[in-house]
């Protein structure tokens, strides 16, 4: 019993019955300074203190001495070797620091590990052999979706651009387009054309840098030919500053390097016709009412959702949104973040999110109060839109956006402010989707949690098929 170290152990225990040190000290008769050695394994617990320890709290003493530490050390060792985790391994010393001070954080990592390795057998079975690599592979969508949310939506360089560009053609938003048009016949010999729709081939828009023409399909509206036409100035006229964010991106595959230049210069495109410092003010100004901003700078509810998620310039920051658009399906078309939330990198496939429901009422903004499994608070905004429509086959074609932040920044946003937000029943229980949503009794599940066993009884009819 000499060197049993129990210092874990022992401090939980006293944390469980909130004392302190000292309080310990005196209920067990020994000084505070050799609780605080006993708790950090700087001493070894004697047999006197042992009984005492089991007299005091009424515990069994084998509970205390019980050795987990080298089972623990063999897991942990076990399961660094997984090539997740990369060739740096922590030596024999931090695992025993680990086991010692931190064994409840030890033991939720040992959880969650094993948690992920039953989603991804789980996952592998479901995918069919020889899926494994194909999982891991990213989409050029997935790339270069980290690369903008790892630069939290925010490009200061492409911002100034934008600012430099807008105060050499001082302009009204109304104006967005002739100016454009002008400039880039003036300072750069391109002919600006709209063109019929049978010309376009399906294209929107068409940069021929041979032949010097923009061709514009007669499908886009104005806020939309001004934005395309943003786009090309930003080809043009930062061809040298794109090229150095491309490079310093670090990204190789050719698909995800053209869809990266499509992207920056949409940014720009952004930055140009909402500049930073007005758009905040506007934003902040009204609450922000995406209608009012929409107004303000002649520009689409979509294009304000999606530049209100790149506010994140140091000294001038505005509510840090998530942004994400699906079409009627459920597939998620569109993701912008500047945060790190769960909810804005995954989620979207929830159908008691109204950002599903929105489809039944075109056009109106509805807001929503949302709680996920972890305990996180979300606001959330949510409205359809339309794709261009141009022809019969072309009807109906509506997309729903949605804006949402964290709770704590729901006082800024004036869409909130007729609520209770102190209500508990006002937040909707949503998940991430049916597969990773650990929550019971649900009436809207459609599949089987991955790693979650829900409980079913042959005797009782629960509200899905999935539980009782």
């Amino acid at each position: 019993m000499s060197k049993t170290l129990i210092g874990p152990r022992l401090r939980r225990l006293r944390l469980s019955r909130k004392q302190t040190q000292a309080e310990m000290a005196k209920a067990l008769g020994v000084s505070a300074s050799y609780i605080n050695l006993l708790e950090n394994n700087q001493r070894s617990l004697s047999v006197k203190v042992l009984v005492a320890i089991s007299d005091v709290y009424g515990i069994d003493w084998r509970e205390l001495t019980k050795d987990e530490g080298t089972k623990k050390l063999a897991d942990l060792r076990a399961v660094v070797q997984d090539p997740v985790f990369g060739d740096a391994k922590p030596d024999l010393q931090e695992f025993r620091a680990a086991i010692d001070h931190a064994p409840v954080l030890v033991d939720k990592f040992l959880d969650l590990y094993a948690s992920h390795r039953i989603a991804l057998e789980k996952i592998m079975r479901i995918s069919g052999s020889g899926a494994g690599d194909d999982l891991l592979q990213s989409s050029p969508e997935t790339i270069i979706h980290d690369f903008f949310r790892n630069h939290s939506n925010h490009f200061p360089e492409l911002e100034q651009a934008a600012q430099d560009a807008r105060a050499r053609y001082p302009q009204a938003p109304e104006d967005y387009f002739s100016i454009l048009k002008t400039r880039l016949a003036k300072d750069h010999g391109l002919t600006v054309q709209v063109q019929p729709l049978d010309d376009m081939q399906d294209a929107l828009r068409f940069y021929d840098a041979e032949n010097r023409t923009v061709n514009l399909s007669q499908a886009l509206d104005s806020t939309n030919q001004s934005f395309q036409l943003a786009h090309v100035l930003c080809l043009v006229e930062n061809a040298d500053l794109l090229a150095d964010l491309i490079d310093a991106s670090g990204i190789t595959a050719p698909q995800a390097l053209a869809r990266l230049q499509v992207e920056l210069a949409n940014y720009f495109a952004a930055a140009y016709l909402m500049p930073y410092d007005q758009f905040l003010s506007v934003a902040e100004g009204s609450l922000y009412d995406l209608d009012r901003i929409a107004t303000s700078f002649a520009v689409s509810f979509e294009q304000v959702c999606q530049r209100l998620t790149t506010l994140q310039r140091d000294g001038a920051r505005g509510v840090p949104f998530f942004f994400l658009r699906i079409d009627k399906a459920g597939n998620v078309t569109k993701r912008f973040n500047s945060t790190s939330f769960q909810l804005a990198e995954f989620g979207g496939s929830c159908p008691v999110w109204n950002i599903h429901t929105a489809f039944y009422s075109p056009g109106v903004i509805l807001p929503q109060f949302v709680e996920v499994p972890d305990g996180s608070r979300y606001f959330t905004l949510s409205r359809t839109v339309h794709r261009p429509v141009f022809n019969w086959q072309t009807q109906d074609r509506r997309l729903t956006l949605a804006l949402g932040c964290d709770l704590g920044h729901a006082d800024q946003i004036g869409y909130a402010s007729k609520f209770n937000l102190d209500d508990p029943s006002l937040y909707s229980q949503i998940g991430i989707n049916c597969h990773l949503c650990p929550r019971q009794a649900c009436s809207q599940r459609a599949h089987q949690p991955l790693f979650v066993d829900l409980p079913m009884d042959a005797n009782r009819r629960g509200s899905t098929r999935y539980e009782s």
